[in-house]
């Protein structure tokens, strides 16, 4: 248990207190050969009292002010470094994020990918860093807010001599007419809307004691953004995904877990036509110049609860045309038009022919996203797809395979079931390839066109949050508000020998506060209180000079 001082008021004072909380006298040797500290009015803060237990030694790291600092500019940092490369949410749909960074950036982009940079605000470490900081802030507001608090509300208006002789300004007056000065006092200073008490031949007139509050007041601040920023790793609270979808296809939108679903009809794009007087002299030097894009869609709703891998029943909600600066807007989300690309493979077609009759036996489409497992013809002709691979190339091993699920360069495998080959004849197929597998291929499949769709860039977003981040940005604004436009002010008059002593002491403004000492002088007829710090520095000055 920590050591109580009693103070020779009677006030006991927590260990480690150097003014005593009551009266202000100095109850360190130091503190009277100087001027006072008044920083938190002198009171015992826990990280400079508690030392013994892992739980202080934790305490006192949080609460120092270095710290503090010192994790604000790690987050600054790597808020920097996470916006020298883009995110991964913004790299093209269908790159890779494992080889795209070391592609597009060298090593640079490998180390970046590797220490989470290219998805910052989701990654584990930087949550922990936002954890940190939060835990910084509250016990350091925590460490010096209660002993402030606590020291403030038990101060008395009658304080030690060595409190009022050891304030920055002080001052003394002889007078035989004490009371007529303390009443002129009070008037004087209620008229600058001071709050006075009085207690024993000794006065108090304090004002603006709530512009204390303002740093905490940030804090808390603070402290409601990183909760705002913690609170978009909660599934529905934040979404910002990006939405690819073909002319023809439905899919369920990114973030709305299977409740809503978007059917893109058609991508359009429309230029600035050169016929127009207003653009013609712009769009000769430009040429072709996109006025706007635009996405004509159908928003659904699901109807109850959607099995895995059964088509959902859907409920038609609205058709809409989303452009660049006219988002659809349903349940809080927001659906934009980004980007685009045109005439993207969709499908491919493919002849089936005897090559020693030279019959064919027809067509057949394969869809590059969803190809079916058996294409059948006509008296027992079937094509069986056996291998796909939408991005194709040779590995290392010289075998068939697809660096990804997006059929930049799609190649096939099929085999070639009919009455007379039952067991089938296996041919590998790619746009400008052709190959038998099985030995004296009967039957051949040869490219027969390119079916393409237009493609809508789109992005989804939802933010619960932003009202959280604009409560705590208004928190922070009106703490700093309250600490830079208002100050604390303390003038303390009290009666001695035939004297009346005068001390103030404010947290920043002297100037103001001596504006207030001067008025009251002048409605008392008290000695003008001398400012001893400029007086202790004249002092020196001379000294040197001298």
């Amino acid at each position: 248990m920590s050591r109580i001082i009693v103070c020779e008021c009677g006030h006991k004072n927590p260990e480690g207190t150097i003014l005593c909380e009551a009266c202000g006298k100095p109850l360190q040797e130091e503190q009277s050969k100087s001027l006072l500290n008044m920083r938190y009015e002198g009171s015992a803060r826990r990280s400079q009292t508690y030392n013994r237990t892992p739980i202080d030694k934790i305490w006192n790291y949080f609460s120092s002010v270095k710290v503090g600092v010192t994790l604000i500019i790690l987050v600054l940092i790597a808020v920097a470094i996470g916006t020298i490369f883009p995110q991964e949410i913004y790299i093209p749909q269908n790159a890779d994020p494992e080889t795209f960074y070391k592609e597009q950036y060298g090593i640079f982009g490998e180390v970046y990918k590797a220490l989470g940079f290219d998805n910052l605000y989701k990654s584990w470490w930087f949550v922990v860093l936002l954890g940190l900081l939060g835990t910084s802030i509250i016990v350091a507001s925590i460490d010096r807010y209660i002993p402030l608090h606590r020291a403030l509300k038990n101060q008395k208006v009658k304080r030690h001599e060595r409190f009022l002789k050891k304030q920055r300004i002080f001052g003394t007056t002889t007078t035989a007419d004490a009371e007529v000065i303390f009443v002129k006092a009070e008037t004087a200073l209620k008229e600058k809307h001071y709050k006075v008490r009085k207690e024993e031949g000794a006065l108090l007139a304090e004002k603006g004691r709530f512009s204390r509050w303002g740093p905490y007041v940030n804090h808390i601040g603070l402290i409601v953004v990183l909760i705002a920023g913690v609170l978009r790793f909660i599934p529905g609270m934040y979404v910002n995904e990006n939405l690819w979808i073909r002319e023809g296809d439905t899919q369920a939108i990114p973030g709305t877990h299977n409740e809503f679903y978007i059917e893109n009809h058609k991508f359009s794009m429309e230029t600035y036509k050169k016929d127009d007087p207003q653009y013609k002299e712009a769009l000769d030097r430009a040429g072709s110049v996109v006025k706007t894009y635009r996405s004509d869609i159908t928003l659904y709703k699901a109807k109850g609860d959607t099995v895995l891998g059964e088509k959902p029943k859907l409920k038609k909600i609205k058709d809409f045309g989303i452009e660049v600066n006219k988002p659809l807007e349903f349940s809080g989300y927001q659906v934009f038009q980004a980007d685009y690309r045109t005439d993207e493979p969709y499908a491919m077609k493919f002849k089936l022919t005897d090559k020693d009759a030279k019959k064919s036996f027809g067509n057949f489409s394969v869809n590059l996203y969803s190809p079916k497992e058996n294409y059948n013809f006509d008296n027992g002709y079937k094509v069986q797809l056996m291998y796909y691979f939408p991005d194709f190339y040779f590995d290392d091993n010289g075998d068939p395979a697809t660096k990804s699920d997006t059929p930049n360069n799609p190649a096939f495998i099929f085999n070639v079931k009919t009455p007379d080959k039952p067991k089938g004849e296996t041919s590998f197929v790619a746009i400008q390839s052709n190959q038998a597998i099985s030995k004296n291929n009967q039957y051949k499949l040869t490219f027969a066109g390119l079916d393409t769709r237009n493609v809508s860039g789109l992005i989804v977003k939802r933010d619960f949050t932003i009202w959280i981040f604009f409560v705590g940005a208004m928190i922070f604004l009106l703490g700093v508000v309250q600490g830079m436009y208002w100050n604390h002010r303390r003038i303390w008059l009290q009666k001695r020998d035939g004297e009346v002593w005068m001390s103030a002491h404010t947290n920043k403004n002297w100037h103001a506060t001596k504006k207030d000492i001067h008025y009251l002088t002048e409605k008392t007829g008290l000695n003008e209180p001398s400012d001893q710090l400029e007086q202790k520095v004249f002092e020196e000055e001379r000294g040197i000079n001298t």
